[in-house]
């Protein structure tokens, strides 16, 4: 007798707590690539899984998302992971609301650290390189791949001829400031400058 063969396993998701939908994950354990010289990373989620990654992002649509590259040791006990981010999204307009596609690609990089301390709470400064993290048990390569497509997002898509309207503010009982207001020397359009009268008069 012939045995069906057997479908492929589904790729494990992991629960967005924030929003109830569920994200595709593609977990790797630190332990069990550790002493590997390199360990190549594919993400490319399939249809249902780029709709979930769009309604979190609050995408109208994604059509296409890809990333690979490979995590690999650094230092003793450090980790790294390399790849590049290839999306094409669809975004609503900031005018108008219609549909903005925008094609990506985007060099990714996070580097893990065994020793990783947080900074103290005097230290005001900005980290030159914000992709250092602490080493996690389980790198999620998927994971890595949303947030940098979240944070390579366009942050007010506009569709071809939009044209953002004059904006007026203002609080209540108070005369509207408009947007021409608050251009550079904007005041300085209705000043006329007199000369100082000294009270001596004509000569």
């Amino acid at each position: 007798m012939t045995k069906a063969p057997k479908s492929p396993a589904p790729q494990p998701v992991v629960a967005d707590v924030a929003t109830g939908t569920d994200l595709p994950s593609l977990p790797f354990t630190v332990t069990a690539i550790a002493g590997r010289t390199s360990t190549h990373v594919r993400f490319h989620p399939t249809h249902d899984q780029r709709a979930a990654i769009a309604r979190v992002l609050g995408l109208i649509s994604l059509p296409m998302l890809t990333f690979d590259g490979d995590i690999r040791p650094a230092a003793k006990r450090d980790m790294v992971l390399e790849g590049k981010l290839v999306a094409r999204v669809v975004q609503p307009c900031s005018v108008t609301l219609d549909p903005v596609t925008t094609t990506l690609s985007e060099a990714v990089r996070r580097r893990y650290l065994a020793d990783y301390k947080l900074p103290e709470a005097d230290e005001l400064e900005i980290p030159e390189d914000d992709s250092t993290e602490a080493l996690p048990d389980v790198i999620d390569a998927a994971a890595v791949a949303i947030e940098a497509l979240a944070l390579a997002l366009p942050l007010y898509p506009r569709a071809a001829g939009a044209q953002l309207g004059e904006a007026v503010f203002t609080e209540p009982g108070l005369a509207p400031l408009r947007e021409g207001d608050l251009k550079p020397f904007a005041a300085l359009a209705g000043l006329v400058i007199k000369p100082k009268d000294d009270g001596q008069g004509g000569s």
